[in-house]
């Protein structure tokens, strides 16, 4: 076998692929079908092998609150971060950077060259569906962290895929809009983090949005986007990496490999393949062009490790260890926001608690991660009980009360009800079945989530689903069932469900891909201690995707007669009222926050907002906390005297919060994002298409810079958190170029404590269009209580300048310039005046 690295090159480091020159000949010397059979993958998450260039197979796998594995063992598990909303909280790149090694770690445990994480799109608008999945709504906040993530990552050889580019901030009709952005909005806001993981990152791969981009002068899905992928990405900014299509998202040949895409996901059919060869060879693209794409591709394998003789990875422990966990709980707290905390109610003294109820409906089923691509199946749960309990004394009860259901779909039906009716064993048993009704063969599963399960044999055409549910306790027993495609439900034998839709990868790529619409049945049982049994079938024509593969997806659903929401309600209530304190915790769930919809109300679902008044009102210590990765109307937040954003937590959810409730650590979280007091307030309220079109009407003012621009109070604002100590501001310097700011603090209160010191530029108003002011810059310290210190904010240069259009470069606008300094974008402080000459 033949290496890339059989000739020294001196120039270049090995884990680069070798030195330019040196690999483009390698390359160019392969024959074209060779060449371009490189450029699409080989598998759902593998690229394919090239023997003559030492080229190995590289194997990619989803994030971002994870690594969550490619499928080989479906009983894989990992480890399960907080969501990236919850790093962002606690404005700390050294943490961000930590927790990228340990997801390289991860990914090293898993076999996996590369992370597809982290999402750096902005929380344009709270209601977006994969809002969890990122940062902030601050293009600034964003890169900072984001860029930690990717060195943290790499520092393991594992390639970061920062992810999507560009503008692609909601997820109506994902595949088919188009972002209406103007240059100066794009390149200052939307770009920002992008160019941030570039230089500051040095990311080794990018991954391209679903969603187009018009940006006045070219207007295309991201794919073939030749402006932005090899006019700003490859050219102006520099990058040597590889730019990855988003799973079946390229629909194009001559188009798309003009535009700077380098690899079609997934494989192996797909656009290119014999088509682009043949474009190639009738000059619609020119060969040098698919050279490039394979150089890339190249030097991304052997920063990988995955050339034959790439360095060895670094040595990772076998299974997740002690130190990971700490990590993933010193992340949840750490990213904790205390919004509230009225008469000093937090922390609790463990000693004063003889009874403590916990109530609410994420209190019984914690909202651990988001649904979607970024599912990981988590190696350990901690739940909100079981931390608490682990916590507290053992004389202390802790009483745990639901107060109603606030999902839209009911929980999966539990795999100890589903027996296969061929053995009695426990599960579901699927049969595939060819095109002429011949069984292909058998599989077994506990679960009643087939999600989008596509390991079958090949010649499938039907998967067929049976099980025999038993159903326990007198009363009507609702089963949900939700499929996409075409498929029939038999309960019984008795028809009870069908479906003929066949839009192939749309299904997918769409909502219905991760939540069928549900069809419920009832099935009452006369008698309590007679189970009923019933012999379910789902009949399910395998859905062929061009592009993505072949699948079918299906969800069994179950709802138990019991008790009604207002009894439950009743029954926290009188829990609480005798309770030393209350914790109730609120929340979003899987119905409710998800890649492939986008949300239709900022409301809690359920009766939540009658839980907490209810509550509030019988018990005056009661400490409200809010599991939900965005933002969500809190309309009796002024009426609780504590108040916590916890997030969407990760696998030690109990343990950080009851290491926040008790003192053992600050919940020293600042809010990446704003929190709206109503939904009318909203700058962006939605991002719902219009003639295929999402359009940016807010230009610059995106985030707390709409809430700035509009004078309106929001509920809590952008970088706002109290922690468990004060802080008094006393003096603020800044040198004469404005590009190191130093700020004096000192801890005012009894305890220890970091603070977050935020810096805010306020641009002269006389010249273009800016915000009235725009975050410039942060850091944390630490100080003991009566300890003063000093925070040192490095404030970007790029954070004076605007894109000019007409000139196309970045200039510096002449004037009086004002840095605010400050514990939130509505908290300033002290303030620096800084005068810029003219260029």
């Amino acid at each position: 076998m033949t290496s890339v690295f059989s000739t020294p090159a001196p120039a270049a480091s090995p884990a680069d692929g070798g030195d330019d020159a040196g690999l483009a000949a390698r390359v160019s010397a392969l024959d074209l079908e060779s060449k371009v059979r490189l450029l699409t993958g080989g598998t759902l998450w593998t690229l394919p092998a090239e023997p003559r260039l030492g080229l190995l197979p590289v194997r990619m796998s989803d994030g971002p609150q994870g690594v969550r594995g490619t499928g080989d063992d479906p009983g894989a598990t990992g480890l399960l971060a907080p969501a990236p909303s919850t790093l962002a909280a606690s404005w700390d790149p050294e943490l961000a950077e930590r927790l990228g090694a340990l997801f390289g770690a991860e990914a090293v445990r898993k076999r996996v060259d590369v992370l597809l994480a982290p999402g750096i799109n902005l929380q344009r608008t709270p209601v977006a569906g994969r809002h969890f999945e990122y940062l902030s709504e601050d293009p600034l906040l964003t890169g900072i962290l984001a860029a930690g993530l990717v060195r943290g990552i790499q520092s393991l050889g594992v390639a970061a895929c920062p992810k999507h580019f560009v503008a692609n901030e909601s997820e109506t009709d994902r595949t088919r809009y188009r972002s209406r952005v103007d240059p100066r909005t794009l390149r200052e806001v939307y770009l920002a983090p992008f160019e941030t993981v570039v230089a500051e990152g040095g990311t080794w791969s990018v991954m391209s949005a679903y969603s187009g981009v018009d940006d006045g002068t070219e207007s295309a899905p991201m794919g073939e986007h030749a402006g932005l992928l090899r006019g700003v990405l490859k050219g102006e900014w520099g990058f040597d990496g590889a730019v990855v299509s988003d799973w079946a998202a390229t629909r194009t040949t001559g188009e798309s490999a003009r535009g700077g895409l380098d690899l079609v996901m997934p494989g192996p059919d797909g656009p290119w393949g014999d088509a682009l060869v043949a474009a190639v060879r009738a000059g619609e693209v020119p060969e040098s062009m698919v050279d490039d794409k394979v150089v890339r591709l190249v030097r991304l394998a052997g920063r990988v490790g995955r050339l034959d003789s790439s360095p060895a990875r670094p040595a990772v422990p076998a299974r997740p260890d002690t130190a990971e966990y700490d990590l993933l709980r010193e992340t949840a707290v750490r990213g904790t926001v205390v919004l509230r905390n009225e008469a000093g109610l937090l922390p609790l003294a463990p000693a004063g608690l003889a009874r403590v109820a916990l109530i609410g409906p994420n209190a019984v089923a914690p909202y651990f991660q988001g649904g979607g691509s970024a599912y990981v199946p988590p190696v350990r749960l901690v739940g909100f009980a079981k931390g608490l309990r682990a916590a507290l004394p053992p004389s202390t009860e802790v009483t745990v009360h639901r107060g109603g259901d606030a999902r839209l779909h009911p929980p999966f039906a539990d795999p100890a009800m589903l027996a296969d009716p061929e053995t009695g064993g426990a599960g579901v048993r699927a049969e595939f079945l060819g095109a002429d009704g011949a069984v292909l063969g058998s599989v077994v599963r506990e679960t009643g989530d087939w999600g989008e399960f596509r390991a079958f044999p090949a010649g499938t055409r039907r998967v067929v689903l049976r099980t025999d549910v038993t159903l326990t306790g007198e009363g009507t027993h609702e089963l949900e069932f939700g499929a996409v495609g075409r498929f029939e439900i038999l309960a019984d034998g008795e028809r009870v469900a069908a479906g003929d839709d066949d839009r192939g990868v749309d299904l997918v790529l769409d909502s219905s891909h991760h939540h069928p619409e549900g069809i419920t049945v009832g099935f009452p049982v006369a008698d309590a201690e007679v189970p009923r049994r019933v012999a379910l079938t789902l009949d399910l024509t395998v859905v062929d995707a061009d592009g993505y593969g072949h699948f079918v997806t299906a969800h069994l659903r179950h709802t138990a007669p019991g008790t009604g929401t207002a009894e439950e309600i009743e029954a926290a209530v009188e829990a609480a009222r005798t309770a030393d304190v209350a914790v109730v915790v609120v929340g979003t769930n899987e119905d409710v926050e998800s890649e492939g919809w986008d949300r239709t109300t900022l409301a809690l679902p359920g009766a939540q907002d009658e839980l907490v008044r209810r509550v509030a009102e019988a018990n005056p210590r009661t400490v409200v906390v809010v599991n939900a990765g965005a933002p969500v109307l809190l309309p009796w937040a002024e009426d609780v005297p504590a108040l916590l954003w916890a997030w969407l937590p990760g696998q030690e959810a109990g343990h950080a919060l009851a290491d926040v409730l008790l003192g053992r650590a600050e919940a020293a979280g600042r809010l990446p994002w704003t929190l709206p007091a109503r939904a009318a307030d909203v700058p962006v309220p939605d991002a719902v298409p219009v003639d295929g079109v999402v359009e940016y009407r807010e230009g610059l003012h995106v985030g707390h810079r709409g809430w700035d621009r509009a004078g309106l109070a929001p509920a809590f604002p952008f970088g706002h958190g109290l922690g468990w100590t004060e802080w008094a501001y006393e003096a603020v310097t800044a040198d004469a170029d404005g590009a190191e700011v130093a700020v004096r603090v000192t801890n005012t209160g009894a305890r220890a404590g970091r603070e977050v010191v935020q810096v805010y530029l306020e641009a002269p108003q006389d010249g273009p269009d800016r915000p009235l002011r725009v975050l410039a810059g942060f850091a944390s310290v630490t100080a003991e209580p009566g300890a003063t210190v000093t925070a040192t904010i490095r404030v970007p240069s790029r954070v004076y300048q605007v894109w000019d259009v007409a000139a196309g470069a970045w200039t510096t606008p002449a004037g009086a310039y004002r840095l605010h300094v400050g514990r939130s974008s509505r908290d300033l402080r002290l303030t620096a005046a800084v005068e810029i000459g003219a260029a």
